[in-house]
């Protein structure tokens, strides 16, 4: 009998190591389990994302990280899947391949622009690197960074990357970016570019923020100027209120930190704006996160 329940318990353990978060079963992807399904023919209720940007956006995604994940010896993957409607997105470790899965669906979702598609994908492989708070598990902790850490990861670190190379000062003058993001950004940095960098950043959040946002059947607006009052008293691993997720998107730009210094595994101060080393911006709020 007691063998019995090694041999369970190791089998349970293995299987949590290989689906933890954003599982392909769906239940804990980027957005709650939903039913919703857009297809790749629904091109009137489309917002003009084609199948070359959603491969263009994932081509430069995976070529940023696939020697970033292979020098921790494993093998990015990154699965797409353009006709299937799913309005989610997916992340797993099964041995050494470490896995994405993007789908048209939610590429195709009205509230989704390219470059929120592109954080979705960001978010992804912060759950991979996306360092700590780690999401808990029956056994502890797990190999994946909570919901709230990866949205942050995705602005603070992959989505600056993405940018790199892009003409941004005239892409955000295409944008109609409020005031108040403007504003924050010019107090946060000196560089037109990186200040380019936040708007454009803070910008994909609200588009990413807005899918969540449509998927609740919220009423209540999205707007930077008024975050999530919510404050918990322990750091919630699960998808928060969509506004505390804009929150997030917004801190993530605003973080003076550069994307090339890593987060951490063990502590979550390394490389993020914190709170103990005086920061007042760029902070993982406390809608989500127990400092």
């Amino acid at each position: 009998m007691a063998k019995g329940l090694v041999l369970i318990a190791a089998l349970l353990f293995l299987n949590a190591q290989s689906v933890n978060a954003c599982d392909m079963h769906g239940r804990s992807g980027i957005v709650e389990e939903n039913d919703l399904w857009i297809s790749a023919d629904q091109k009137e209720q489309t917002n003009g994302m084609s199948e070359e940007i959603f491969n263009v956006v994932l081509d430069k995604v995976q070529a940023i990280y696939t020697p970033i994940i292979s020098a921790r010896g494993k093998t990015l993957q990154v699965e797409r899947n353009w006709s299937n409607g799913t309005v989610n997105a997916f992340a797993q470790q099964t041995g050494n391949i470490w896995k994405i899965s993007m789908f048209g669906g939610l590429a195709r979702h009205e509230t989704v622009t390219p470059d929120g598609f592109a954080l979705v994908a960001c978010h992804e492989i912060g759950h991979h690197i996306g360092g700590q708070p780690k999401k808990r598990s029956f056994f502890g902790g797990s190999w994946a960074s909570n919901e709230g850490q990866a949205d942050y990861f995705g602005n603070a670190k992959c989505l600056r990357k993405y940018f790199e190379g892009d003409d941004n000062l005239a892409i955000v003058e295409a944008l109609d970016i409020p005031a108040i993001v403007t504003e924050r950004c010019e107090a946060n940095f000196t560089s037109e570019e990186e200040i380019a960098v936040c708007q454009r950043g803070s910008m994909a959040g609200l588009s990413l923020a807005g899918l969540f946002h449509a998927l609740r059947n919220s009423t209540e607006p999205l707007v930077f100027e008024t975050p999530d009052p919510a404050v918990v008293s322990r750091t919630d691993d699960n998808h928060p209120a969509s506004q505390c997720r804009l929150d997030t998107y917004f801190q993530g730009a605003l973080c003076e930190i550069s994307a090339y210094v890593d987060v951490s595994d063990r502590n979550a101060n390394e490389g993020t704006c914190n709170r103990t080393d005086g920061y007042t911006d760029g902070l993982r709020p406390l809608c989500w996160f127990k400092p």
